[in-house]
């Protein structure tokens, strides 16, 4: 079997829980902080992980405080590490969660979030014919790295996360990733941003004239969403406590990619989905262990569980 090759941050998560976003000059107390392995690409390939569907993560491990600590939890999780950059810093994301869950992010860019292509020399690029993308990384100013890589290989299939950074990345840039005919994964407040669309349907469409490929909108308490060209999908949502939002869109990306691995339709595939985010969204932090993914995975649909037994 070929496998993902996902391309982005590996980070440290510094959770700071609060009542509220302060506003200038206010004093407020944190209920509690705590530190977890983070960082959009990482918890995407984690959930890949999970799914023991086959894929290599790209990321520049960096130096410092931060660089030594996702080197550590890289390698408790068994992750092979392909790029180590100690002379440079690594960065991290604090992250704001309010009471309800809802998460702001603050965050340090370092070495993670840059890709050279010859951070692949030890990966054989010709194991992997799909790729994870995210906003953050096309961003930076080694950026069109990605870019310039990714057309020298057109037949592997990309998923790009924007990121909520979708209305700050270069539109030529933007345009450039869309000529790699992308499948999209982002939530209802960043298409209709980027679209200026009056419903998630229409901003699907104008999307989807851009890339030809599928695109799945992430709609919080209200489920899943999915235009194939053709037909539009929903997927209803999973009834769950939220503790904090962290790692919402990056597990249902991750299951997403796993669920076509394993043949299941784009409808399927966003409904299972959605079992793992529910799941994600529940605990703190973005990270799920083997036992949580193992419980979310049961309560899905026998006839989806049964799609994802090798």
């Amino acid at each position: 079997m070929k496998q993902t090759l996902v391309i982005g941050s590996a980070v440290v998560d510094v959770i700071v829980n609060i009542p509220h976003l302060p506003v200038t000059g206010e004093d407020i107390h944190i209920s509690k902080q705590s530190r977890s392995l983070g960082g959009c690409a990482y918890l995407t390939s984690d959930i890949l992980r999970h799914f023991s569907s086959p894929y290599s993560l790209c990321t520049a491990v960096g130096g410092g405080i931060y660089g030594n600590f996702v080197l550590e939890k890289l390698k408790e999780r068994g992750v092979t590490i392909y790029v180590r950059r100690p002379e440079a810093e690594n960065g991290c994301c604090y992250c704001m969660v309010e009471e309800g869950g809802e998460r702001t992010f603050i965050v340090d860019h370092g070495i993670e979030y840059t890709f050279y292509e010859s951070y692949l020399e030890s990966i054989h690029t010709e194991s992997i014919d799909s790729v994870y993308i995210c906003g953050l990384e096309i961003e930076e100013y080694t950026g069109m790295n990605i870019i310039e890589y990714l057309k020298k290989h057109p037949s592997y299939q990309i998923y790009f996360s924007p990121s909520p950074r979708i209305m700050k990345i270069n539109s030529e840039r933007m345009a450039e990733v869309f000529k790699l005919h992308p499948i999209l994964h982002l939530n209802e407040k960043e298409i209709l941003d980027f679209t200026a669309a009056n419903t998630i349907e229409h901003g699907a469409r104008t999307l989807y004239a851009k890339t030809e490929r599928p695109v799945i909108v992430t709609l919080g308490h209200r489920g899943a969403y999915c235009f194939d060209g053709q037909t539009d999908f929903y997927a209803p949502p999973v009834k769950t406590t939220v503790t904090d939002t962290i790692g919402a869109g990056d597990s249902h990306i991750g299951a997403l990619i796993a669920a076509r691995r394993f043949g299941l339709s784009f409808s399927e595939a966003i409904e299972a989905a959605n079992y793992i985010s529910a799941a994600v969204v529940a605990k703190e932090g973005g990270l799920l262990e083997d036992a949580d993914f193992k419980q979310a995975l049961s309560k899905m649909p026998l006839s989806l569980q049964k799609k994802f037994s090798v």
